[in-house]
Order: C-alpha cells, then sequence, then structure tokens
C-alpha cells in the first residue's frame, strides 16, 4: 500500500474512532440535557448555561492551544525518529498543565462572585460556577494524555475519556440533581421548610431551588474530568505508549527541557490567544444577549408580552424572568445547533498530527489530500443535517421540550440550520492552519468576526420587535467573515486547489433534496396523526412524523449522492468495511 494511502487511511481511521466517540457523547449529552430541563426548567438550564459561559474562556486561558502544540510537536518529532523528544515534551508537558490547571481553578473561584453580581446580574448563579470551577484542573491533566496520545496518531484514549466523561455527567448529575430536587419538593408538601424557610406556593420553591439544583448538575460535570483524568492516568500506566526501548536507544539525545518548554508555549500561545478571544466574545456574546433583552424588556414590554404572551402564561414565566426564560430557550436551541460542529472537530483533531509530520517532511502531496479530505467530509456531513435540523426545526423541539418553548425556538434553530456548515468547517480549518504553524491568521480573523458579532447583537437583540432572534444573526456573520479568510488563506499556503463541485455544489444539492423532503414529509404526517397519542407525551402524532420524515431524508440523501455520484472512494475508507463497498459502489458507476 502506498504511503499516501496509509496516511489518508490514518487520518479518516483516527476521525472514525473520535466521531464514534462523539456521537457517543453527544448522545449521552441529549440523555442528560434534556432531563435536566425537565427538572430544573428553562430557568435553571439559564443558571446552568451561565456557568458554563465564564468556564469556558478561563477553561481557555489555562489550557487552551497547549493541547493541539502537544500533539503537533508530538508528530513532528515522532516523524523524525525523536522518541527521546516524544518522551520529553510529555513530560514538560505535564508541569506545564499541572501549574495552568491549578491557576485557571483559583481564577476561577475568585472572580466568580465579581462575574455572578456584576456582569450577569444574578448571584444565584455563584453556586454553579463554585461547582464547576474545580473542572479546570482535572480538564488539564487530561489533556496532556489527549494531546500526547493524538500526536502519536493514537485516538482511542482521548475517545474513551470522552464517553468516561459523559456517562459521569449523566448518571451522578442528573441522579443527585433529581434526589435534592425531590427531597427538597418533598419537604415542601409535608409543611417542613425548604432549604431553611417556609414557602406556601410551589412557584416560589421551584425559584429557591432552582440556584442550587442546577448547580447539582455541574457537580456531575466536575465529577466527570475527575474520572476521565483517572482513566487516562491508569491507562497510561498499564499500556503505555507505545515507545519501545530499541526505539529510545536509536533516538539521539534530546532537546534540553528548557527548549521544549519555550517551544511548546511559543506554539501553543497563539492558539491559546485565539481561542481565549473566542471564548471572550461568547461571554460577552452571552452577556450582551442577556442585557439586551433585559432592555427590550423595559424599553417595551409590551411588545415582548404581545409576541410571547401566550407562551408566558402557558409556562407560568413572571415578569422578572422573561430574560432568563427566553435566554433558556435559546440554550435549548443552541443544544441541537452544536451537534455538528462538536463531530466535525473531529476531523480536524485528526488531521493536527498528519499535517504536521507532512510539514515537517515537506509531504505537499499529503498535504493537500488531507485537507481536501476534511472539507469534503465536512460538508457531506454538515450540510444534510443542517438543512434536516431547519427543516424539522419545531418537531424536533418539540419532541424534547414544551410547545411553548419550541414554537419560540423553531425560527431560531431554523436559522442556525441552514448555516450550520459554516460552523462545522470553521474549526477543521483552524486546526489545519494550527498544523501549518500559521496560528496567527485564525487569531486575526476571530478578531475581525467577534467585533461584527457584537455589533450586530447590541443592535438586533435590542430591537423589542426582533430580540432574541437575532442572537443567531451575529453569530452567523461572525463565522462567515472566518471561514472566508481562514479558507483562503489554507488554499493559498497549502497551494490545494478546491473542487466547487465535488466538495460543496454536490453535497449542498443533496443535502436541499433531501431537506425539501423531510419537510413535506413532516407537514404531511404531521396532520395526518396530529390526533395521536397525547400532546405531552413523547410517542405523539409531531414525533411519529419527524421520526417518518428523518426516514425519508436519509434515504433521499444518500439516492441523491449516488446519482450525482458526490461521494468518493476516499470518504468511504473513514467507516468499517469501506473499501468493500467502494468497490461495490465503484462497479455500478455510483462514485465519483
Amino acid at each position: 500500500m502506498s504511503e499516501k494511502k496509509v496516511k489518508s487511511q490514518s487520518l479518516l481511521n483516527g476521525a472514525f474512532v473520535l466521531v464514534v466517540a462523539t456521537v457517543l457523547v453527544k448522545v449521552i449529552g441529549a440523555l442528560f440535557k434534556i432531563p435536566l430541563s425537565m427538572l430544573i426548567g428553562e430557568v435553571g438550564r439559564g443558571y446552568f448555561n451561565t456557568a458554563y459561559e465564564i468556564y469556558t474562556p478561563l477553561y481557555s486561558i489555562s489550557m487552551a492551544g497547549l493541547p493541539i502544540a502537544v500533539s503537533r510537536m508530538v508528530a513532528k518529532e515522532r516523524s523524525l525518529g525523536n522518541f527521546r523528544d516524544v518522551r520529553m515534551i510529555r513530560r514538560v508537558a505535564t508541569r506545564l498543565f499541572l501549574l495552568t490547571g491549578a491557576v485557571g481553578t483559583a481564577l476561577m473561584l475568585i472572580i466568580a462572585y465579581p462575574y455572578t453580581k456584576y456582569v450577569v446580574g444574578y448571584t444565584e448563579n455563584i453556586y454553579c460556577v463554585l461547582a464547576i470551577a474545580p473542572s479546570i484542573f482535572f480538564c488539564c491533566c487530561m489533556s496532556t494524555y489527549r494531546g500526547y496520545y493524538e500526536g502519536l496518531q493514537n485516538m482511542m484514549p482521548t475517545a474513551i475519556s470522552q464517553v468516561i466523561e459523559a456517562l459521569s455527567k449523566l448518571f451522578i448529575g442528573l441522579g443527585v440533581t433529581y434526589v435534592f430536587l425531590k427531597v427538597q419538593l418533598d419537604n415542601f408538601a409535608n409543611g417542613k421548610p425548604v432549604m431553611g424557610k417556609v414557602y406556601t406556593a410551589e412557584a416560589d420553591v421551584l425559584a429557591a431551588l432552582y440556584p442550587y439544583a442546577a448547580a447539582t448538575a455541574v457537580l456531575g460535570v466536575t465529577i466527570g474530568t475527575v474520572l476521565g483524568f483517572v482513566f487516562l492516568m491508569i491507562r497510561h500506566r498499564v499500556k503505555g505508549d507505545g515507545i519501545t526501548k530499541d526505539m529510545l536507544t536509536s533516538s539521539q539525545k534530546p532537546e534540553d527541557s528548557k527548549v521544549i518548554t519555550k517551544t511548546l508555549v511559543r506554539t501553543a500561545l497563539p492558539m491559546a490567544v485565539g481561542s481565549l478571544i473566542l471564548n471572550v466574545t461568547n461571554l460577552i456574546d452571552s452577556a450582551t444577549i442577556q442585557n439586551r433583552l433585559a432592555y427590550a424588556v423595559e424599553k417595551a414590554p409590551e411588545v415582548i408580552k404581545g409576541i410571547y404572551s401566550t407562551y408566558l402564561l402557558e409556562e407560568g414565566i413572571a415578569d422578572s424572568q422573561i430574560v432568563k426564560y427566553l435566554y433558556g430557550v435559546y440554550g435549548e436551541t443552541l443544544d441541537f445547533k452544536n451537534l455538528v460542529p462538536t463531530i466535525t472537530m473531529t476531523l480536524g483533531i485528526s488531521a493536527i498530527p498528519i499535517i504536521s509530520a507532512a510539514w515537517a517532511q515537506r509531504d505537499s502531496k499529503t498535504i493537500k489530500t488531507t485537507v481536501e479530505s476534511v472539507i469534503r467530509v465536512t460538508m457531506l456531513i454538515s450540510l444534510p443535517v443542517g438543512f434536516g435540523l431547519a427543516a424539522v426545526s419545531y418537531n424536533l423541539l418539540n419532541m424534547f421540550y414544551p410547545e411553548a418553548s419550541a414554537t419560540i425556538g423553531a425560527p431560531i434553530l431554523t436559522t442556525y440550520g441552514v448555516s450550520v456548515f459554516l460552523f462545522a468547517v470553521s474549526s477543521p480549518i483552524t486546526n489545519m492552519l494550527q498544523a501549518l504553524g500559521r496560528t496567527d491568521i485564525p487569531v486575526k480573523s476571530l478578531c475581525i468576526g467577534a467585533v461584527i458579532k457584537i455589533i450586530l447583537n447590541y443592535v438586533l437583540i435590542g430591537n423589542p420587535e426582533i430580540n432574541i432572534n437575532g442572537a443567531p444573526i451575529g453569530s452567523i456573520a461572525c463565522y462567515v467573515v472566518m471561514v472566508a479568510i481562514n479558507l483562503y488563506s489554507i488554499v493559498k499556503i497549502a497551494g490545494v486547489k478546491i473542487n466547487f463541485v465535488s466538495i460543496f455544489l454536490k453535497p449542498f444539492t443533496c443535502a436541499a433534496i433531501s431537506s425539501v423532503v423531510a419537510f413535506a414529509t413532516v407537514k404531511v404526517f404531521s396532520n395526518i396523526l396530529g390526533g395521536f397519542g397525547k400532546a405531552d407525551s413523547m410517542l405523539n402524532g409531531s414525533t411519529v412524523a419527524l421520526v417518518i420524515a428523518v426516514a425519508a431524508a436519509v434515504l433521499a440523501y444518500v439516492i441523491s449522492l449516488l446519482f450525482l455520484k458526490a461521494i468518493s472512494k476516499d470518504d468511504l475508507e473513514m467507516i468499517p468495511k469501506g473499501e468493500k463497498i467502494a468497490k461495490r459502489l465503484e462497479k455500478y458507476g455510483f462514485l465519483g
């Protein structure tokens, strides 16, 4: 088998491992977040989401860039046969990660109160922030191992640790939250004090419990990071890294640890800055959304109530909780919008060691093949799923959330659905630029996009007629700018000639056909099955129509791919038995 073929399979096989793990994690995440919303409501989800918004930028300060830098440096030294340097990189990275993790956790604990008091304006959020703070330290510890093994092109440790994290969050987070709420609500039902206070109305009890219930859910996230780290530590001690004594003997003397530390920091710093800017932008985005929503509600309450009064009454939302409620609904739509980018991100992670090694060896053919494969597969995944989300947005949300939330969230999810391919391709392109050593370009494009995003948020969300529906517009504009600049740069640097027809036009056409089929099917069967089941039950006419529509859309997409020859032999190699499938399809002339 040719070297080109081996590297292509290495990329796709590594990506497949991470894709499977990511899908499992997302399924588990849905099993966590959907029941969580049922337990703590949209208001509680607002508290939960706010903790993540402060956690994410601090997490990026602590470790963003370091795992990628470790992966890139390990891949480079491994390709050159410098196995002693590979081991030294891990030792240096371990010390750096321990230090940055400790500092990150301490920083989050210090700013928890000022953030919740003066930025968000809800001090009840502090319990969630404190509960998630320790996870920064353990995430940093985990990332030492993840970056190291990814550089060695072994994605399995990362995949397994991710699944362990997700399962822990599901069972521990949900379990503790359920027990906490049950005990406190039983106290209320029996006339006993709830959290040291006697209440007469259940709505008041729930409002008092939601901050603590959200914190118990967040605690499950933290425990998950602890268990994920313990697994990686034990796995490394038991199985090692695959580097033998002979490899070490034949390797030259490693670089001084101080030199490796400087190289690691120098490599990671631009990526950390880029990630920090992105996450600070998201933090400002969150604060802007809530502040501008509050402004819109205060400026024209009659307009907001005119739009949402039916849903607010249906859900029993007090005037003081309108902003939190709308922001919670927005967070529910993000759970679906983020599904695809999280999956396609694994393609970029898998490409880093391949491109880094190829760049070190000046192997331009492998770089071109890898870049083209990553972008093409990203489009094949993101376009149909995104268009599908847009086509069945209401039915999908209504399957998991109350009708009021589904009705408010459907237009937002539709807007994100038709543009989700931008979010999906952004991360892989950024990772590939980082692997080529151009970590500065994503930072510059992000700064431009972030300014546009914040300005649009301020203008659109503050308009009472638009309110929360302006949030996705700012995000989309930001990513249009980022993707355009980064894609142009990677084409120029890597010398890749993008085949617009095969990479975008054919997948777009197939996705459009499948989404039309999904939209028509869900409308027809929703009308036919409208009276089936109970409206508040998971198994009702809307849900059955959704399942039929998804099946019809998948079938339409596969048939369209075959007849338009939109899939190549290389694309099929990332799935088990892909070569056999490719041979059969090639025999009938269905491959491009």
